[in-house]
């Protein structure tokens, strides 16, 4: 009998199951709530405002005679670069954000919603693709106010954009994975920057590989975060597509292909 009622109790799991439509349509509605909870607190865009545009301006100034001579000839460098650091930068609030949700018991009240459960966790990381893209759209813009006149044209202008978006949004599971892990959001934003920061900064994003040391230089060219750039910098400056953005996507997809099966067995474990 015992059995008998336990086939039935896993039928019933079964057919409670929401449908592949029914789940996206709740993640589209949880993204939704994302983006109404980013209208009510703006301040929580001042990352991806107000971070392009200073980070634009200090390192072009501060570097580009150094580096480049003048800062004309430096746009064609630190442009790429500085998106690149920005949006993947911006990623990490991912993880925060849905720590912060657990902590506040969000989740909790999202379980006695019929709704997939999967779909909070979803909903997050979609919203989250708008912060991606302001910030994307004010760098390009930032430095076309400088000067910077991309040589690839708009269209490929428009490719890199989208790559470095799809990248944050794969680099996002990352965070989201350890934002469901840990136990405080502090402790997410801290091991996000302890891995971020050396990557975005030991890479080509700002100076060119060659004029570091040679022990360094091997690093700084397997650096994913080197790779992303150089494609970027193909992509608007020369219009080209090489092999560097075909290593960034193989990466993006390994990084989700690992990363969303461990974020979602977690989530699923706590909600």
């Amino acid at each position: 009998m015992k059995s008998v009622s336990n086939i039935h109790i896993a039928k019933n799991q079964l057919s409670n199951r929401p449908s592949i439509r029914q789940t996206v349509k709740n993640s589209l509605t949880m993204a939704y709530r994302g983006l109404l909870k980013i209208r009510r607190t703006p301040e929580q865009l001042f990352d991806v405002t107000f971070q392009p545009i200073i980070f634009t301006l200090m390192f072009t100034y501060i570097f580009g005679g150094a580096i480049s001579g003048n800062v004309q000839n430096y746009l064609p460098v630190i442009i790429p670069g500085i998106l690149v650091q920005t949006v993947i930068t911006t990623s990490i609030v991912t993880g925060v954000q849905l720590r912060e949700d657990m902590d506040k018991g969000v989740f909790d009240r999202f379980k006695s919603l019929p709704i997939a459960r999967i779909a909070p966790l979803a909903g997050a990381l979609l919203a989250d693709t708008i912060r991606y893209t302001i910030a994307t759209v004010l760098t390009f813009a930032m430095g076309y106010l400088m000067g910077y006149r991309p040589e690839g044209g708009l269209g490929h202008v428009v490719i890199a954009g989208l790559l470095v978006i799809f990248c944050s949004w794969a680099i996002s599971w990352i965070f989201a994975f350890f934002g469901v892990m840990s136990r405080t959001a502090s402790s997410v934003q801290g091991i996000s920057m302890i891995i971020l920061f050396p990557l975005t900064f030991l890479s080509n994003a700002f100076v060119p590989a060659n004029t570091m040391p040679d022990w360094l230089q091997w690093f700084v060219k397997i650096n994913p975060i080197s790779h992303l750039v150089t494609a970027v910098r193909e992509l608007t400056n020369s219009g080209t597509i090489g092999w560097d953005i075909t290593i960034t996507l193989i990466g993006a997809i390994v990084i989700v292909a690992v990363f969303a099966p461990l974020t979602v067995r977690a989530y699923m474990k706590k909600a």
